[in-house]
């Protein structure tokens, strides 16, 4: 979700009610050294409270550094990235690279636990691939080491986003920790989030690609019974926060992103595509959307 889970993204998904704001996730290098758009990164609003800043790194000490530092910016929860599967970050042993070191996330976490004044949390995988996995010896120690809630991902750091989530492993770690489990991977539909919580027993479910161009999910809705009307709104609130926090042209240009997403089903030929995909001021490209929604609507 890095990219995505922005501030302004974060504001959409508050208004449908996400109980738990992420940031996207900071690499402790950038808080290090410096990073040219960390700003933008770190910032949140009080009213995403409960806020989590979310770090990455495969140095402990670096870690906690950064995380002293962006604890001073006021968030509710620093969580420890172990699960992110993206091969710059895991085969430099960051991510869910730490997987394979469990001594090193023991000492990462409870180095966090007994520094900082907030809650510290973490996500992980299930293991680096099929014959590694031990997503039970890592809960464990993160329980340990003083974790206030273990967020998992029900697939391994080789299948990345391939495959069936195992939701199987998350009700074995729900079943073995005392501490709040998240329960992740292939919530596509409102009627996932139940049979999760029914076949996990986990205490709340986190969504992640399913919410992208479709904040419905969160109100437990399907974007299917959402009015074109409605859709336009949603959209157009998003491309104006998008233009209040970036401006003009950025705003728009990084827009396209969502916009791919919330038009899935519309965008039905090249024409349409490379149409709706040139503007780079906010006004043109919202006449193009109502008129291309409108057209749908009107045909169907």
């Amino acid at each position: 979700m890095d990219g995505f889970t922005d501030y302004p993204f974060r504001q959409i998904a508050h208004q449908f009610a996400s109980a738990l704001s992420y940031s996207e996730f900071i690499n402790c290098i950038d808080v290090t050294y410096g990073h040219p758009f960390l700003k933008q990164k770190l910032a949140f609003s009080e009213e995403e409270s409960p806020f989590v800043y979310q770090l990455f790194d495969d140095n402990p000490q670096r870690m906690l550094e950064s995380a002293q530092k962006i604890e001073k910016l006021g968030p509710d929860i620093i969580d420890v990235n172990i699960g992110c599967s993206a091969k710059n970050v895991s085969n430099r042993g960051a991510g869910a690279g730490l997987l394979k070191d469990p001594k090193k996330i023991k000492l990462m976490v409870s180095s966090l636990v007994n520094t900082l004044h907030v809650p510290v949390t973490a996500k992980i995988r299930l293991g680096w691939d099929e014959s590694s996995l031990n997503y039970q010896e890592v809960s464990r120690i993160l329980e340990d080491s003083g974790v206030s809630m273990i967020a998992v991902h029900g697939r391994t750091r080789k299948q990345e986003y391939s495959g069936a989530a195992n939701w199987d492993a998350i009700r074995e770690i729900k079943q073995l920790v005392h501490v709040p489990v998240i329960g992740n991977g292939d919530i596509k539909t409102p009627c996932d989030i139940d049979r999760m919580i029914s076949e996990t027993g986990c205490d709340a479910v986190m969504i992640g690609r399913a919410a992208l161009g479709n904040p419905w999910i969160l109100a437990r809705r399907n974007k299917s019974d959402v009015s074109p009307g409605e859709l336009y709104q949603v959209m157009a609130d998003h491309l104006g926060l998008m233009v209040s926090f970036y401006g003009d042209p950025i705003g728009v240009i990084l827009f396209r992103k969502h916009l791919a997403r919330y038009l899935s089903g519309y965008l039905t030929t090249s024409e349409i595509r490379t149409r709706i995909f040139q503007f780079e001021q906010s006004e043109p490209l919202l006449i193009v959307i109502a008129e291309l929604l409108t057209h749908q609507s009107e045909s169907v």
